[in-house]
């Protein structure tokens, strides 16, 4: 699982999980359309079956998209079958919205197993981390909790976590205004 890059460039990867979702979704895009910035989205199959209109709109401005599995479950609790299911569904979901097949993956949970690392490489996809788990933005603990434990993890080439489905994410949305804006200031 790679949770940073090495390099010397004043880079971040910034990622949200579990969308998309009709309410935050599009105030990350307004976001990062204003610093004119990219991000990473990682899908679950369910919530882009149900917004397919948005998962158009999010490739069509340029941000990547990432499976998160179809369901978003613990994918060490599941056969080797069903995890393939898992990936496989999504994939041809993707495929069929955007037409590209998602090369990076990021596990519901950061939970998996050695199988699904195999299972991983030989699909070609690269499984994406993050640094700044601690901030915990899914679970509400203030924005400035999720700025503060954010904060502490940037560096070159670090890959940053939050969430723009299921819930309340006012929080969220709220933290990646402030956080987007200070890092354009930096450059």
């Amino acid at each position: 699982m790679i949770n940073e890059i090495q390099t010397q460039k004043k880079v971040v990867a910034i990622t949200f999980d579990d969308g998309p979702n009709p309410i935050y979704t599009p105030k990350v895009l307004k976001i990062f359309s204003q610093a004119k910035g990219k991000a990473t989205f990682f899908m679950i199959g369910e919530q882009m079956r149900n917004y397919p209109e948005l998962v158009q709109q999010v490739a069509a401005l340029g941000h990547e998209i990432g499976s998160h599995t179809y369901t978003h479950q613990k994918l060490s609790l599941l056969s080797y079958e069903d995890c393939l299911s898992e990936i496989e569904k999504t994939e041809r979901l993707i495929e069929k919205l955007i037409g590209i097949k998602p090369t990076v993956f990021r596990p519901p949970f950061m939970d998996y197993h050695e199988d699904m690392v195999s299972l991983l490489q030989q699909k070609g996809y690269t499984m994406i981390g993050a640094l700044n788990l601690m901030a915990q933005d899914w679970g509400q603990p203030g924005v400035d909790h999720i700025l503060n434990t954010t904060r502490n993890v940037i560096k070159n080439g670090s890959i940053l976590i939050f969430h723009d489905g299921y819930g309340n994410r006012s929080q969220t949305i709220k933290a990646i205004q402030i956080l987007v804006a200070e890092l354009t200031e930096q450059g």
